[in-house]
């Protein structure tokens, strides 16, 4: 065996991410809360009640367990419906409760990363049309200056929204995100507002914190013909990628916002992110379908004999968190994996997973690549959506009925890559043996910084 370590460089961030509705529990004044009480909306009739307790207070073991593996900073965000649950009404008991809970992260010695919106919104603003709201803008830069002003002392590294893509389509494209609209010019005018209210966010946020660090998380998504050389297959892959990888992305660089044949320039939009946040999962297959022209006349899947994850949600891709990075590098911001994860109940597929991702990182700092840091999805495992409790993303498992965390295998993993700032083979022979070949081939090592052992 060729004994190497990747070494990452000094002061990378290593940590999970987690999201309040996910983990909160009884977030019973946003519209998710709602949709998870209507028949059929989430997988197995499940609902989030306590979630991971985290508003109860279990917030401080959990940060407790990530400092003691190891990692230094961690992700979570804020419930908008906690800190204004009616328009322009503010609960400063909220606002405290997140300054206990950012100051345990801190004495945890975990550098807080906050997201202001992920995915949940006020129900006075659901029953507005959230995204389709005519002051939408002016609503969550609102938020922002009330939260920014509570925090500033604690915080200084923001991300504005999660995943404006995935929420455009999942809530007014499709149909598993409340309110489930099921039209695409919805999903349009939904991201163009995104991009607006992102920028009043960026510098109402940098007007009182001038410091301060702002971005996104972007979810991107590989795509590729589910038949290369199929003309069909490479027009929609294409297609798929730019629509929505790109859309966000670019508007906020240069300004202009160009989707399924609207294009126009947004004002004052233009160089509002000061890193680029990358959520990075999977590579999907298109095919070329005729008959889905919602999804853009696109047939997802994954090819056969693919590294599947236990419901078929995720194929391991490694090589496609390599050519996110490429892509990401093009826009010249210091880049941050935001999130990367598996859902993996009995932690079998979650340690080669981990291993080759943290592999292709490794690879893109090594050639010049501006990685500043990684956060795995997720701490603990926690209520994944329209999913439910089907899917277990957890470092950490969680029994939904005691609260007890249960301790995986990849907590062990990841502590060791943390503790070290690197990955090395003695580790990956250790948990994942099974990738030890591919991530270690006994030829020799790729890369120059490789330490013979």
């Amino acid at each position: 065996m060729v004994r190497a370590t990747l070494s990452f460089p000094s002061g990378f961030l290593w940590g999970a991410a987690t999201a309040a509705h996910q983990v909160e529990g009884d977030n019973t004044n946003n519209d998710w809360w709602a949709w998870e009480q209507e028949p059929g909306r989430i997988l197995a009739g499940h609902r989030s009640g306590k979630a991971c307790d985290w508003w109860g207070g279990r917030w401080a073991e959990d940060f407790d367990r990530a400092a003691e593996t190891g990692q230094n900073t961690h992700r979570l965000s804020l419930e908008w419906s906690r800190i204004e649950p009616s328009p322009a009404v503010w609960d400063d008991s909220a606002l405290d409760a997140y300054r206990q809970m950012l100051r345990g992260a801190l004495d945890s010695g975990l550098l807080p990363m906050v997201t202001l919106h992920h995915f949940t919104h006020p129900l006075w603003l659901a029953e507005k049309g959230a995204w389709h709201s005519d002051d939408i803008v002016a609503s969550f830069e609102r938020y922002t200056r009330k939260v920014v002003t509570a925090l500033q002392d604690l915080v200084g590294f923001w991300v504005t929204i999660n995943e404006p893509n995935v929420l455009a389509y999942g809530a007014y494209a499709g149909h598993d995100f409340p309110p489930g609209a099921g039209s695409m010019p919805k999903a349009v005018r939904a991201l163009r507002n995104m991009a607006l209210a992102h920028a009043a966010s960026y510098r109402a946020i940098h007007e009182l914190q001038p410091g301060a660090l702002v971005g996104i998380a972007h979810h991107i998504r590989g795509f590729a013909p589910a038949k290369p050389g199929n003309l069909l297959d490479e027009q929609v892959a294409r297609l798929r990628s730019r629509v929505f990888n790109e859309t966000i992305p670019r508007v906020l660089t240069d300004g202009k916002f160009s989707m399924l044949g609207r294009s126009e320039r947004l004002s004052g939009v233009a160089g509002t992110h000061d890193f680029f946040g990358l959520n990075y999962y999977t590579v999907e297959r298109c095919s070329f379908d005729l008959t889905r022209p919602g999804q853009l006349f696109t047939r997802g899947s994954f090819p056969a004999g693919a590294d599947l994850s236990p419901t078929g949600f995720i194929a391991n891709e490694p090589d496609g968190l390599a050519r996110a990075l490429a892509w990401a590098r093009r826009f010249g911001l210091p880049i941050y994996v935001t999130e990367n994860g598996v859902e993996d109940p009995e932690d079998r597929l979650r340690p080669r997973y981990l291993a080759a991702h943290l592999r292709q990182v490794w690879k893109a700092v090594n050639v010049g690549n501006p990685v500043r840091g990684y956060y795995h999805w997720s701490l603990v495992d926690n209520f994944e959506w329209e999913r439910g409790w089907t899917q277990r993303f957890g470092l950490w498992g969680l029994d939904t009925e005691t609260q007890a965390r249960l301790r995986r295998p990849s907590v062990d993993f990841y502590a060791e890559v943390c503790r070290a700032n690197a990955l090395s083979s003695e580790m990956v022979a250790r948990y994942a043996p099974e990738a030890l070949e591919s991530l270690f081939p006994s030829h020799g090592p790729e890369g120059l910084d490789i330490e013979r052992g």
